[in-house]
């Protein structure tokens, strides 16, 4: 099976399956003067999901713009923050990594406590992260009920290139994403961290349903390309 995708003339909505490249970079920010900063912000964001399926991967992908092919576990919480400009604010994301594994749930409250949005992730080659996710939105939702929640598909890059996979499965794994993510009301994201795809714009739709912003990009649903579904 080979997938060719495309959207428009965009670059940054595009994946070829044969060369997996993406480009990411479509996030315009302006230089500002230290002096013109009016505010600094912080964003909390918490990661959820279980073990292996690439929560600190991404983070670090996202922070430090790496790709650490080797799994670490996570031992309770891992931490990170980037700082970025908007307008003249300085914003900074807090982004907080709890370990999968059962014996770290009693430390979910840490994370969730104050979050502004949460994201609730799940490994596309493994279906189920994906039936875990219920329990960690219900969990999640006893101690902050107003995050922002967002469901993410991780390692898009393997999912599409599986060789075990064939249409029929591609279809009924997003499907089955898609249906979870209306019940939580929440946009849906596949992602890959190795290749780039959507990293940023997980936290780029974050600032959007903060801040009330018009995101500079469109959606993406067709099947076999990496969703991208925020409305």
């Amino acid at each position: 099976m080979s997938w060719n995708y495309r959207s428009g003339s965009d670059a940054d909505s595009s994946y070829d399956r044969k060369s997996s490249s993406y480009n990411d970079n479509n996030y315009h920010q302006d230089d500002h003067d230290e002096n013109s900063i009016q505010d600094c912000l912080t964003i909390k964001v918490g990661m959820l999901g279980d073990a292996q399926i690439g929560k600190t991967t991404l983070m670090v992908k996202y922070v430090q713009g790496k790709f650490e092919p080797d799994y670490i576990q996570t031992l309770g919480v891992n931490f990170m923050e980037k700082t970025i400009m908007l307008r003249s604010t300085k914003v900074t994301f807090s982004i907080w990594d709890l370990g999968g594994e059962l014996e770290f749930v009693n430390m979910l409250p840490i994370v969730c406590d104050n979050a502004t949005a949460l994201l609730f992730m799940f490994d596309l080659t493994r279906k189920s992260t994906l039936n875990s996710i219920r329990q960690w939105y219900n969990q999640a939702r006893g101690f902050n009920s107003s995050a922002i929640a967002i469901l993410i598909g991780t390692k898009y890059d393997e999912f599409i290139n599986n060789p075990d996979y064939d249409e029929d499965d591609i279809r009924l794994v997003t499907d089955h994403a898609r249906l979870i993510a209306r019940a939580m009301h929440a946009p849906l994201v596949f992602c890959s961290s190795l290749h780039s795809i959507n990293v940023h714009k997980i936290f780029k739709i974050i600032l959007s349903k903060t801040f009330d912003l018009t995101l500079n990009f469109d959606e993406i649903s067709d099947m076999g390309a990496p969703i991208l579904e925020f409305k």
